[in-house]
C-alpha cells in the first residue's frame, strides 16, 4: 500500500488545489508502479510558514525579505 506525503506551507491551498494533488499523487502512482487507485494513501500536511525553513530562515522571515 503506497503512502504519500505532501508537505505544504499553510498559505490557503483550496479543497478543490488539495484534490488536485490528491488525484495527480494518485495517478502518478497508477501509471508508473501500476498500483490499484484503491491501495494509495495521500496525505497533506500543511505546515505554518513560522514552522518550515529554508536557509537558515523561515518562509516567513523570507516572504516578508528579512535579511
Amino acid at each position: 500500500m503506497p503512502y504519500v506525503n505532501i508537505k505544504i506551507t499553510k498559505e490557503g491551498a483550496t479543497a478543490e488545489q488539495k484534490q488536485q494533488l490528491i488525484a495527480g499523487a494518485t495517478q502518478l502512482l497508477v501509471d508508473v508502479l501500476g498500483k490499484s487507485p484503491a491501495s494509495l494513501v495521500v496525505v497533506i500536511d500543511e505546515v505554518e510558514t513560522d514552522n518550515w525553513g529554508i536557509a537558515g530562515k523561515s518562509v516567513t522571515e523570507l516572504r516578508k525579505g528579512t535579511s
